[in-house]
């Protein structure tokens, strides 16, 4: 996730965790636990992403695709991670110091207010379609949410329109929430966001405004609220993009029955549950070939046809329509036996491959098709030439194949028969 939502949903965290907690015995210890409780859940909820320090490990592009969302986005490496928060917090900051030295529930506030702020960060990140492996070293597998898009305004909203209404000043509310409004206006004006999303968030953001004015300076109703719609909004995204990889498979069989469909890859459009990108990974193992396709769709196509869906994000001169439900605008067979060469023979690729999820490869490059068709515009892409006389590196991380089902034959042709038994036995 993009580090404005994590900001806010660490900050609204630390001033919910503030408000459930006992008063402290002075009005000068309850301002400093405030500050600590938002500050230390703020950093947390960042911290992870410190990572991208490592990047020059590693010659690019593998740094960064290798070591951010890294080990320190793992459930192990958040333990350090919180030490050293701590250790900050009671060198740096005497007041807060203290207080932790004098007071219980600032102690407990502050360990929830860490412990949550990483946590939420790991979550956060698991929602969209980049992923995280958070379970290393235990279980080295990416796990992909494809349920939200990693720039997303519906948190900006639900967690930003309550803070900004606790804000002391009404100027500074003011300019917090015109800013907020004036971003979404602009996102929509410029194609990413659409019309109805931003009426949504819009009405969200006015109730959300009017229950913290009726809470008061103490009340804490909005922020539950907040947390209850984003469950809510994330559990719709979840349903919208199993039905959506559903639908895209059952496109794919029925134009060839002899595909073997092993991975969609959903990413939505800002606050819109109907329109998806979707990039499917299919293979013909007897043809030794196997097909990346990146397209559009509408999970209601009356509602919101494809066409309706915003055109910055939607490649609309490229569209050609499959089914009044899915458009495609990229389309490319690699061969199985290459990229199984490659990874046995090249080390490079190799790591590469410990983190590409949509593998594309020519004579020249790889690329992962989630984040652009275009290998130009893609900080994935990997330069065979550029590594032809660089030494493996020995910082690799041990972090699982994404597409693992595509580099052992083996596991192709059991999972195919599998299915073919599946399909041909009697219902």
């Amino acid at each position: 996730m993009d580090n404005l939502s994590h900001s806010v949903v660490g900050l609204a965290f630390g001033e919910f965790i503030h408000r459930t907690m006992p008063s402290e015995h002075n009005e000068q210890s309850q301002i400093t636990r405030r500050r600590l409780l938002l500050t230390s859940c703020w950093l947390a909820s960042n911290f992870p992403d410190l990572d991208l320090v490592l990047k020059p490990l590693i010659a690019p592009p593998l740094g960064y695709l290798l070591h951010h969302r890294g080990h320190t986005h793992t459930l192990l490496y958040a333990i350090p991670q919180a030490l050293m928060l701590f250790a900050l917090i009671w060198l740096l900051w005497p007041a807060a110091r203290r207080l932790v030295n004098e007071s219980a529930t600032a102690r407990t506030g502050l360990a929830i207010s860490v412990g949550a702020g990483l946590g939420l960060h790991i979550l956060m990140d698991y929602l969209n379609s980049y992923g995280v492996h958070p379970f290393h070293p235990f279980d080295s597998r990416w796990f992909y949410g494809d349920m939200v898009f990693i720039l997303e305004p519906f948190f900006w909203v639900a967690f930003g329109v309550p803070l900004a209404m606790m804000a002391p000043r009404q100027w500074l509310k003011g300019i917090l929430i015109g800013g907020l409004v004036c971003s979404l206006i602009f996102f929509t004006v410029k194609g990413y966001l659409s019309w109805p999303s931003l009426a949504a968030l819009v009405i969200t953001a006015m109730t959300l405004a009017c229950l913290q004015c009726k809470a008061g300076v103490h009340g804490r109703s909005a922020l539950v609220l907040a947390a209850i719609l984003s469950v809510g909004f994330i559990g719709i995204q979840r349903l919208a993009s199993d039905h959506g990889k559903r639908e895209v498979a059952q496109h794919l069989r029925n134009n060839n029955p002899a595909t073997h469909v092993w991975d969609t890859a959903m990413t939505p459009f800002p606050s819109n549950p109907l329109c998806w990108i979707f990039i499917s990974i299919d293979s013909n193992e007897g043809a030794d070939r196997y097909r990346l396709r990146r397209g559009i769709l509408s999970l209601a196509p009356k509602i919101s046809p494809i066409e309706k869906c915003p055109a910055s994000l939607a490649h609309a001169s490229a569209q050609k329509e499959a089914t009044p439900e899915i458009a495609l605008y990229f389309e490319q067979e690699v061969s199985l036996s290459n990229l199984r060469k490659l990874a046995k023979t090249n080390c490079h690729v190799e790591a590469w491959l410990r983190f590409a999820r949509a593998p594309l490869l020519n004579q020249a490059r790889l690329w992962d098709l989630r984040f652009s068709p275009d290998p130009r515009e893609n900080f994935t892409t990997l330069e065979l030439e550029d590594f032809e006389n660089r030494e493996c590196s020995p910082r690799i991380p041990g972090w699982g194949f994404p597409r693992a089902d595509l580099l052992a034959p083996a596991a192709v042709k059991q999972s195919t028969s599998r299915d073919d038994a599946h399909q041909s036995s009697p219902k």
